[in-house]
């Protein structure tokens, strides 16, 4: 079998709340830079790029389509398409998508599928674990990678190989089973042996392969699956499946669906670099730290630390750690994280306990993105909140009025053209404009520089949902995001 072309698919819809309260499940950790390079999702698609590897396919939901498509803008790489989940289904039903949406314009192709939210900083070495996958690829094979193991990890999960590397070069090797994540003894052995690889959770296929493994193993996701991408709607670029069809397919994961079922696994071993950054122990493990074991980041001052991570996310705020040993301190604008370091996993159960008492820091970002721009909140009261709003550079919020609330704004910088009711005009840097209640209007920058200004809200009910859309070059329809 000859593979035609090979197409990244990229894996952009999860949560990492192990990572809260930076990753939020309203900007999750993919999208955030947790140091002063790229993002996660930029690195992955970057990661991806090159001479023999076809424009990434993107899997991502609605929430994220212009995070997406910002990001990518960002770092100059163009998708070959952009795939959005009417609701999240997990890995499988994502993964078949993909493969249904190649199956119908590249049948002899293949298909590279990565999470976004990992670092593998050697692209060389990358590139040539998935060369060495590509021709067991073509053989009908299921590729996935493993890596070189450098501690006894109980967050992994492992793969067994049938027999050890041979050398220290990328090569396709059968796999014997997968281990779910171990207890400690159970991992140390396996460190110790020399047959076991983490999972890496990426895996190189064919279309043809793929849809085998489907019809072998998982029939009933095949037939809705196909209907959601045949049935997809064309949105500004993006490309909508059918929500109907969708919600029929089983909500499973690759590795429960098929991988752990299949019979004609490989694996390549992968020596370079590796973090799925999966909890704020991985982080500071990853990352630069002095002498000491101590990780900072932002405004952060450590006075007798050792193994600690201080991390400050909130301008003008000093984050100060005094005799701090084998700690996690992540402050944010709006939520704090202290944490013992040997219980990092344990950040989910906070996320869940903060969900549970109707804590907005559980899901939602203090920074909420759109695609226009941003906003964050600086004041809230009874009937008032304040904001500071960004506006991309030829960006235009959407023409909208409010039942409950009447608007102050106030631009710092660049210039915004207003629209209020009939009329249209400038309002430049240091300059205001008042917008009643329920008075149509809308924002725009006309100019080549982000535009901010501060918005002065006054009303009876402040909710982002207190709007009515009558025009959007987004196409959002009503709601908060739409």
């Amino acid at each position: 079998m000859s593979v035609s072309h090979l197409y990244p698919v990229i894996l952009c819809g999860g949560s990492g709340t192990r990572l809260w309260p930076l990753s939020r499940k309203s900007f999750p950790k993919q999208f955030v830079k947790l140091g002063e390079g790229e993002t996660l999702f930029q690195a992955a698609a970057r990661r991806t790029t090159g001479p023999k590897t076809q424009p990434p396919v993107i899997i991502t939901n609605s929430d994220f389509r212009f995070i997406v498509t910002e990001q990518l803008d960002e770092a100059g790489i163009e998708p070959g398409a952009i795939l959005i989940e009417p609701s999240p289904r997990n890995t499988a039903p994502a993964i078949l998508a993909a493969v249904q949406y190649l199956a119908a314009r590249d049948p002899d192709a293949a298909l590279l599928v990565i999470p976004s939210d990992q670092v593998m900083p050697d692209r060389a070495a990358f590139a040539a674990a998935v060369e060495a996958g590509l021709e067991a690829a073509a053989r009908g094979r299921i590729v996935t990678f493993g890596i070189h193991p450098t501690r006894p990890e109980t967050g992994y999960g492992w793969l067994e190989l049938a027999h050890p590397p041979e050398d220290a070069r990328p090569a396709a090797i059968p796999l014997a089973r997968f281990v779910e994540k171990p207890p400690a003894a159970r991992a140390e052995a396996m460190l110790a042996d020399g047959r076991y690889l983490w999972n890496a959770g990426i895996f190189l296929v064919t279309v043809r392969t793929a849809l085998a493994a489907f019809e072998a193993y998982a029939p009933g996701m095949l037939a809705p699956v196909r209907q959601a991408v045949e049935e997809a709607g064309e949105d500004l670029g993006f490309l909508r499946l059918a929500a109907g069809p969708w919600q029929r397919a089983d909500e499973i994961s690759v590795d429960y669906a098929i991988m752990e079922r299949a019979d004609n696994l490989d694996v390549v071993p992968f020596a370079g670099a590796w973090s799925d950054l999966g909890d704020w122990a991985s982080v500071l493990r990853e990352g630069e730290s002095d002498a000491a074991g101590v990780g900072r980041f932002g405004h952060a001052t450590a006075i007798d630390c050792t193994g600690t991570l201080l991390r400050s996310e909130a301008e003008g705020l000093e984050l100060v750690g005094i005799g701090l040993k084998d700690t996690l301190v992540v402050a944010m604008p709006d939520a704090v994280l202290v944490a013992d370091r040997s219980r990092a996993q344990e950040v989910k159960q906070a996320v869940a306990a903060l969900k549970a008492k109707g804590a907005r820091q559980a899901e939602h970002f203090p920074r909420d993105h759109r695609p226009w721009g941003w906003f964050e909140t600086l004041a809230l009261g009874e009937r008032f909140q304040v904001k500071r709003i960004v506006v991309h550079p030829g960006a235009a919020l959407s023409l909208q009025s409010h039942f409950h609330r009447a608007e102050h704004w106030i631009v710092v910088s660049g210039t915004a053209r207003v629209t209020v009711n009939e009329e249209v005009r400038l309002v430049a840097e240091n300059q205001s404009i008042y917008v009643p209640l329920g008075a149509v209007h809308r924002m725009e920058n006309p100019g080549k520089v982000p535009m901010v200004l501060i918005e002065v809200q006054t009303g009876t009910y402040l909710g982002e949902d207190d709007i009515v859309r009558y025009e959007d070059v987004y196409a959002r329809g009503q709601g908060a995001k739409g």
